[in-house]
């Protein structure tokens, strides 16, 4: 018999939801065949099985939400192997310990049907101190960690449930719902800001049951909400404003696409302002960075992320080595991702990391926003609709059509000095965009 667990399908992912199986008991798989469907918070995925055999026990119901990563969602009977229960661990000469999740699922009986068990009342021990030493380091998520710091507990006082006694997520809220927690520093309590404060119910608030439809926060919602929470409260970030005109711009892209209409490629203007960031971030060094504790990250490529509206939410899929790729490669490029990331299709690699990002809500009429910064990136550029204004040339009063772009930094990282550089190196770019063919 082997477990068949609910797999991590990006490095963050803590959970996800089973969307659908592709099998059912008694469904015979080899290596490679598709056998459900997860949904993180980003994208939904296909799940292959790693074996051949039969599929004997369904032990996640299709739907389910939260389901933890490394949690058994069936049970798989090897080709050749008997789908018998596996022997109790008296009877073999080594215990047998549970599957990495912390649960194990009782094999089924002779005929029924398979049914978890709790897990064993006593945790499983911690890894032991590095070198021996007092004061070694504590096994916990990342995500444990700053739970704790945000609640003011201490990591050390906590027993982990955890794989191999690590302190996870539940550890860590099933300290803050119980018993004494360490006072709280005035600068620590304004730091948590919106995750500390207790959550009213909409009734509290003075809106009346029954007045509104209620729709449940999905992965992505979610994951949304604790990103944005977690930029805007820890990014010491500012605005910096400029106007483009976009004439030489627009009538550029007609001739471009003009000369790839026989390539069936449309060139946008996004794209224009894609490959003009790239450049401008060669250009300027300084404002491809981001901020570690350990240090700043000076990136050699300009990864950038573009924000594509999906249905519940919004992703950033990536033009990677953007400075290096021609109109019509990023065209082509965005264009599949685009439509990748509104069918939910998108790898994981693909929309995490970046360097610097682009928000365009032109199309929606949009004249001026600025955005959160998507962390690690040290910046994020938001641009607004082109219209025509009132401008002033030469000492005489013109018509032109006039973009304006928000650059919002990481002060820790990309100061205004750095910013104003970008963006004027960016400026250029654009209002002669014949400088980025040459």
């Amino acid at each position: 018999m082997t477990d068949i667990l609910m797999p991590a399908l990006s490095p963050t992912m803590e959970e996800g939801v089973l969307a659908k199986w592709h099998v059912k008991v008694g469904d015979t798989v080899k290596a490679g065949d598709v056998i459900a469907e997860i949904e993180t918070d980003k994208a939904t995925m296909e799940v292959e099985a790693v074996d051949e055999g039969t599929i004997t026990a369904i032990l996640v119901a299709e739907g389910s939400e939260g389901v933890k990563v490394n949690t058994p969602i069936a049970r798989l009977a090897e080709e050749g192997g008997s789908a018998a229960p596996a022997p109790k661990a008296a009877q073999s000469p080594q215990p047998q310990s549970p599957p990495l999740g912390g649960r194990q699922a009782a094999q089924p009986p002779e005929g029924g049907k398979s049914e978890p068990i709790a897990p064993p009342s006593a945790a499983p021990q911690p890894l032991p101190p590095r070198g021996g030493e007092q004061g070694a380091r504590v096994f916990a998520s990342p995500l444990a960690r700053r739970l704790a710091r945000d609640a003011g507990l201490d990591l050390s006082t906590l027993k982990g449930t955890g794989p191999h006694g690590r302190i996870v997520k539940a550890d860590v809220e099933a300290a803050g719902k119980g018993g004494a927690r360490p006072a709280v520093s005035p600068v620590t309590a304004a730091a948590s800001g919106i995750e500390a404060r207790k959550v009213q119910s909409l009734a509290d608030m003075g809106i009346p049951d029954g007045s509104y439809d209620l729709i449940p926060l999905d992965g992505m919602r979610k994951a949304i909400a604790r990103r944005m929470v977690g930029s805007i409260q820890t990014v010491p970030h500012f605005p910096l404003f400029i106007d483009c005109e976009i004439d030489a711009l627009l009538a550029a892209r007609a001739r471009v696409n003009t000369g790839l209409e026989s390539r069936g490629i449309k060139v946008s203007v996004n794209d224009f302002v894609i490959k003009a960031a790239a450049m401008a971030l060669k250009r300027v060094p300084e404002a491809n960075a981001s901020y570690s504790p350990e240090g700043i990250a000076m990136h050699h490529n300009a990864d950038v992320a573009m924000a594509v509206a999906i249905d519940g939410g919004l992703i950033t899929p990536i033009i990677f080595k953007a400075e290096t790729k021609s109109l019509s490669q990023i065209a082509v490029e965005s264009k599949d991702l685009a439509k990748r990331a509104r069918d939910k299709k998108l790898k994981p690699e693909e929309f995490q990391g970046g360097t610097f990002s682009v928000s365009n809500l032109g199309m929606f009429g949009i004249k001026a926003f600025s955005s959160i910064i998507n962390e690690p990136q040290g910046a994020i550029m938001s641009v607004g609709a082109g219209e025509q204004r009132p401008v002033v040339k030469n000492g005489q009063l013109a018509v032109a059509t006039v973009m304006t772009v928000t650059l919002t930094c990481d002060h820790r990282v990309v100061d205004g000095a750095i910013g104003a550089r970008f963006l004027q190196a960016f400026k250029p770019l654009i209002e002669d965009p014949v400088t980025m063919l040459a």
